[in-house]
C-alpha cells in the first residue's frame, strides 16, 4: 500500500499573511489562492492550505526536513527579522539551535501561534 499525505489544512486569521510568512522566511514560490484556500506547496508534493477560521486557531506543530544548506538560509532569516526561537519544543532554550541526531533543528512560533520546527536529519536517525 502507498500511502502519502497530500495536504493538510492549516487554521488562520489571515490566511495571506500567514502562508506569505512561511513561503518567505523558507524561501518558497507564492502561495496559490485554490478556492477559500492559500496553498503553499513543498516539495514533497504536500500542499499547507490556509484558510481562514472565524476563532483563535488552535495551535498545531508543523516540522520540516530541510537539507544543512537550507537550514543555514532559513535560521539566517529567523535571526534577521528578530524571529524568537528555541532549540527545545518546551522553550527552554532561547536562541538557540538543537543538534539532535547528528543535524541541526529550531523551533519558532508562526504568526497564528502555530510551532514551527525546521530541522536537518528525522528524529532517531541518530549519529
Amino acid at each position: 500500500m502507498a500511502i502519502e499525505l497530500n495536504h493538510t489544512i492549516v487554521h488562520s486569521t489571515d490566511k495571506k499573511a500567514a502562508a506569505e510568512f512561511l513561503t518567505g522566511l523558507f524561501g518558497l514560490p507564492d502561495p496559490v489562492p485554490f478556492g477559500p484556500f492559500m496553498g503553499v506547496e513543498l516539495s514533497n508534493q504536500v500542499t499547507l492550505d490556509y484558510i481562514d477560521v472565524d476563532t483563535t486557531p488552535v495551535p498545531n506543530h508543523y516540522a520540516f526536513l530541510i537539507t544543512e544548506a537550507e537550514f543555514d538560509e532559513i535560521y539566517g532569516r529567523i535571526k534577521e527579522r528578530g524571529i524568537e526561537h528555541w532549540a527545545d519544543p518546551t522553550q527552554t532554550k532561547p536562541g538557540e539551535i538543537n543538534t539532535n541526531d547528528g543535524g541541526r533543528g529550531v523551533y519558532f512560533l508562526g504568526p497564528d501561534g502555530h510551532f514551527l520546527e525546521v530541522l536537518t536529519r528525522p528524529y532517531g536517525s541518530g549519529e
